[in-house]
């Protein structure tokens, strides 16, 4: 038997495509908007909301049993504060320019609508295996598209990608600059974000009817 049921594996595979955070649940849009300008900062923030989410689904699966109904959005709150502060100081530590470009969104994370969700929808009604599946699985899939939006932002608006130069050089007008090219510089302005996430949207209901709302 493998180590992972099909129940079990559709925890992580759904919220990749037909159940996304964001592009069908729309939660998590803030941190999408805001820190995609950078393929770097995107992939940091996707692993930075996996840690919290999946360590944060065992430790409530775990309480679940104990705590008290009416005080149960504080303790959530108590334990994802933890792990993102935990999260901050790891980033200050081995990469403190990073940190300083994430600033104020790491802390975000507390309020991320996705993993109060999967907390109270997914966490206090399930075990730990299956808790920290659903968390992988979500946060893969609010990962994912952060690393798409990361990709397509910093390609178009500042010709880099993790800060290597893929169009060539504007200024010595190499590669693509050569022939005329030039940065769209409102890529880097966090409405663009919204469209890019609004075609990525448009591209997933074209390919599955099904996620068309009447």
């Amino acid at each position: 038997m493998g180590l992972l049921s099909k129940k079990d594996a559709k925890l992580i595979t759904d919220p990749l495509a037909d159940n996304n955070p964001i592009t069908i649940q729309v939660l998590g849009i803030c941190s999408a908007l805001a820190i995609t300008a950078q393929l770097k900062a995107s992939i940091v923030m996707a692993i930075s909301v996996m840690a919290v989410l999946g360590i944060g689904n065992v430790v409530i699966s775990l309480m679940r049993n104990i705590i008290p109904s009416k005080i149960r959005i504080i303790v959530q709150l108590v334990v994802v504060a933890a792990l993102v502060i935990i999260v901050d100081q790891v980033l200050k530590a081995f990469s403190y320019e990073l940190s300083k470009t994430l600033s104020v969104f790491v802390g975000l994370i507390i309020t991320n609508c996705i993993i109060m969700g999967r907390f109270e929808a997914f966490a206090l009604g399930n075990g730990p295996w299956r808790s920290f599946l659903d968390g992988i699985g979500n946060a893969a899939g609010y990962g994912l598209i952060l690393v798409i939006v990361g990709f397509f932002r910093e390609l178009l608006g500042s010709g880099t990608l993790l800060g290597f130069k893929v169009l060539g050089d504007p200024i010595e007008k190499t590669g693509l600059y050569a022939i005329g090219y030039e940065n769209n510089g409102f890529m880097l302005l966090s409405p663009m974000a919204l469209i890019v996430v609004g075609i990525i949207i448009w591209v997933q209901r074209s390919r599955n009817k099904a996620l068309i709302e009447d």
